[in-house]
């Protein structure tokens, strides 16, 4: 079995150089970059930086399935007739939207360690415990995400009529596939203009995992910057790449945008 998740690993780390779109066969630094301090292998620090920009890219992807399901639930807990889920839900969304995000990322790594060695203290295990910074990242922006996500789609959910939900009865449609068929499609394409956004957003809170040690772009670039002297430089890549990234998420979300009106008007 372990000898199976090796060869996995080999070939993911495989697939991930040839298709890394800085330093990979065709990548831009080493087409463009050679000679200079963004040269790839030991000759300047691109290798370091294209690692940085898959980190964060990455990052960026895990958290979104974590923030939409999450966020997807709050939302219809906060439409429940159960007063206890509302109120919940509505405690949730007050704590995570009014929490800097930075202090939910120390809450989160530093916190989570804590507990998780208070649990194995009273189990009998006295070895040091740390909670990686990939995972602690993924957790707390989804949870951020989530609360913003939920304020989404809970306007979309409002937006969609009563009687929508009513024509599936009619039909005699259990309530899963009337939210499936019917409720979910146009969900999607009323709340897909604010989850962009908050999209967007997600990509820029990335740069805050860089203060627990998670080497993604920004934090790559500084220990370049540091190196190297060359700050503004450095600096400046990043935010060249953070820009390659929103103009390619602003690509992507303008084709499901258009995607979801003809769908709709095919109905």
């Amino acid at each position: 079995m372990s000898g199976l998740f090796a060869a996995l690993s080999s070939a993911v780390a495989w697939l991930g150089s040839v298709l890394d779109p800085l330093c990979g066969p065709i990548g831009i630094f080493r087409l463009f970059g050679s000679g200079t301090l963004l040269a790839c292998d030991n000759a300047g620090w691109g290798d370091e930086i294209s690692y940085g920009f898959m980190i964060t890219a990455t990052l960026a992807l895990a958290t979104l399935p974590v923030g939409l399901l999450l966020g997807f639930f709050i939302a219809l807990a906060k439409q429940s007739e159960e007063k206890s889920l509302r109120l919940a839900s509505n405690i949730y969304t007050t704590i995570f939207r009014g929490l800097p995000e930075l202090l939910t990322l120390f809450i989160v790594y530093y916190g989570l360690q804590i507990l998780v060695q208070q649990f194995l203290a009273s189990v009998g295990y006295e070895g040091p415990v740390e909670i990686n910074a990939f995972v602690a990242g993924m957790i707390a922006l989804g949870v951020v995400f989530s609360a913003y996500c939920s304020e989404v789609l809970l306007s979309a959910f409002k937006a969609i009529p009563r009687g929508q939900y009513e024509a599936g009865d009619a039909l005699g449609l259990h309530r899963g596939r009337t939210m499936r068929l019917i409720i979910l499609p146009q969900l999607v394409r009323i709340a897909l203009p604010g989850l962009g956004n908050l999209w967007m957003a997600l990509l820029k809170d990335t740069a805050l995992v860089s203060v627990i040690g998670l080497p993604d772009i920004l934090r790559q670039t500084g220990v370049a910057a540091r190196v190297s002297k060359q700050a503004f430089e450095f600096f400046a890549v990043a935010c060249l790449l953070f820009l390659i990234l929103a103009m390619l998420s602003s690509v992507v979300f303008s084709a499901l945008e258009r995607w979801t009106k003809r769908s709709e008007a095919g109905r």
